[in-house]
């Protein structure tokens, strides 16, 4: 039994090596393990965890605010885009916020570091054993069965009750990785082109089996001069890996752009350990894909390949964010960002897709048009089809960027891997109220049940995603997927932009608000196919908005008037 002293000494020293326990409260919490993994079990308790920490944002709806008026066409303020200064004081967090979070960060001897321009988002990291005690978490370790690739997760994680309203979120905590992400896959071109009688003369006959600069410039009007702003910019995301090579890039406009310099190239910029070797062999079908159809179709556009490294966790978005806030923290960031990656979105913290989306809306604020691929397995999201309910992916269902569908053939009709739906996460902007609206009247009651009808919807736009020629490591070959349309829909923009810039307009912003405005009619309506996933025919193509190919496919000359050139 101990004596009243030793009570007293040993509760002092309880007190000296640990701080006071707080009344925690559960913020975020999954309700079940994403479909396709299996817990292996604990996760080593002196295993470290860097760890990114969200603080709360002083105005998320005072940007949202500035984002509509700034890229409405019928607003007053159309196109007077924010500073990056003006875009900050909306997400800073307040002063409160951040002496709450570095007093509970200080109380446990956790040193934090700011990794945003606003300060909103902090980097830390501890062993397993901490976060388990600092966040009532139970850190595990999470196989996918398919792959092999183990992720350490919990199923959900408290904070502190008087930090509630400071915190928007932990991550990553209860964020899976992309189960079924995947590359596009090439293979070799016909041999012959066969000879194909199509409805416009202006198409080459070869088009109905092989997609080239020259079959998107007939298709879609795309213009073969050169741009002449330099200012006017063209980003190109970079993942996993994929590395662009400029090799390639020369083979490709030699054979494709036979018009402009052989010697056109692209600059590279480079976060979080990224880098883009050169050697043959490690060229990546991805990344020459993305810069082969900006470069070689945006004619003298400034073109950037941005390669986000892997010194990050495992994959779960964090070099979505990253880039997000790298071109953030840029004075003057592309006009136009196109990124060919994505994952289903229930494998998301709600949290985390709204921390993202108020980033794309920073950026759109700011005059960036960003646009994504909006996934390769129809009604099924990121390829499975192991659903009952369709799977909407991210980051397509944020209502602040432009999600990219494909088409495919000549006369275009749908492809139908194109993946489009409803999100789970997001609530339908007004912009796109009335057609899809038209839509869903006529759809009735197929598919009942199986989607959120009142969801933000998607794809907004498509572009030719099958049959693509590209050059990788030297060989020729074809390849499909969205993440073909996104960087040819981008380029498009870039001209666009480019003509703007070059009668001292501002450039178009963040897109959709015109886009389902006056640029509707700017654009080819594709009114046949669908996009079948979760063992259904998914939905149909239909005349107007669809969730296969949205408004459609672009026009130069149309889009050219609408923007008012």
């Amino acid at each position: 039994m101990l004596t009243r002293v030793a009570l007293v000494a040993c509760l002092a020293a309880i007190c000296a090596a640990k701080p006071m326990a707080r009344s925690m409260q559960v913020h975020e919490a999954r309700e079940d393990i994403p479909e396709g993994f299996v817990l292996s079990g604990a996760a080593p308790q002196d295993k470290v965890l860097s760890l990114r920490l969200a603080l709360v944002q002083s105005d998320p709806a005072g940007l949202e605010k500035a984002l509509m008026d700034v890229s409405t066409p019928s607003s007053a303020l159309y196109g007077q885009h924010l500073t990056k200064e003006e875009v900050e004081k909306f997400v800073a967090p307040s002063p409160d916020s951040v002496a709450a979070v570095n007093a509970w960060f200080a109380e446990n001897g956790i040193e934090a570091k700011s990794i945003s321009p606003a300060g909103d988002w902090l980097s830390f990291s501890i062993p397993v054993s901490q976060a388990n005690e600092l966040l009532g978490a139970d850190f595990s370790v999470f196989t996918h069965q398919e792959t092999g690739q183990t992720s350490v997760r919990t199923l959900s994680y408290s904070i502190p009750s008087d930090l509630q309203g400071h915190v928007d979120l932990v991550h990553p905590t209860i964020t899976f990785p992309n189960p079924f992400g995947r590359l596009p896959a090439m293979i070799a071109p016909p041999k012959a082109k066969p000879a194909v009688n199509l409805t416009s003369d202006a198409v080459p006959a070869s088009c109905a089996t092989t997609i080239t600069p020259s079959c998107l410039q007939a298709l879609y009007g795309i213009p073969t001069t050169p741009a002449t702003v330099s200012t006017n910019q063209l980003g190109v995301s970079g993942f996993i890996e994929q590395f662009a090579n400029q090799a390639d890039l020369k083979t490709f406009l030699t054979n494709f752009r036979p018009d402009i310099p052989s010697t056109t190239t692209f600059e590279l910029q480079t976060l979080d350990g990224g880098s883009n070797p050169q050697s043959p062999r490690q060229a990546g079908v991805e990344a020459d894909l993305d810069i082969q159809y900006t470069v070689g179709i945006a004619t003298e556009v400034p073109t950037f390949f941005i390669s986000v490294g892997e010194d990050f966790n495992d994959g779960a978005l964090e070099g979505f964010l990253d880039i997000i806030n790298f071109l953030l923290g840029e004075s003057s960031p592309p006009q136009v960002l196109t990124t060919s990656y994505g994952q289903n979105e229930n494998t998301i913290s709600r949290a985390l897709a709204n921390n993202l989306c108020t980033a794309y809306a920073q950026l759109g604020a700011r005059g960036v048009s960003i646009l994504f691929a909006s996934g390769d397995g129809g009604v099924a999201g990121s390829q499975t089809t192991r659903c009952t309910t369709f799977l909407p992916t991210f980051p397509s269902g944020c209502p602040f960027m432009t999600s990219v569908g494909a088409t495919t053939g000549v006369p275009e009709t749908s492809a139908s891997f194109s993946s489009g739906g409803f999100s789970n996460f997001f609530a339908q902007p007004s912009y796109q109220s009335t057609a899809v609206s038209s839509f869903l009247t006529a759809l009735g009651n197929t598919n009942a049940g199986k989607f959120n009808r009142s969801g933000r919807a998607f794809p907004d736009v498509a572009a030719m995603g099958d049959n693509v020629e590209i050059v990788v490591g030297g060989e020729f070959g074809l390849v499909g997927g969205t993440s073909c349309s996104s960087p040819i829909f981008a380029s498009v923009v870039s001209l666009l932009n480019d003509g703007l810039a070059a009668e001292g307009k501002p450039p178009l912003g963040f897109l959709n608000p015109f886009l389902y405005s006056t640029g509707a009619a700017a654009l080819n309506d594709i009114t046949t196919g669908s996009n079948p996933g979760c063992n259904t025919n998914g939905f149909p193509a239909g005349t107007g908005w669809d969730p296969v190919t949205g408004l459609g496919t672009p026009d130069f000359a149309k889009l050219k008037a609408a923007v008012g050139l």
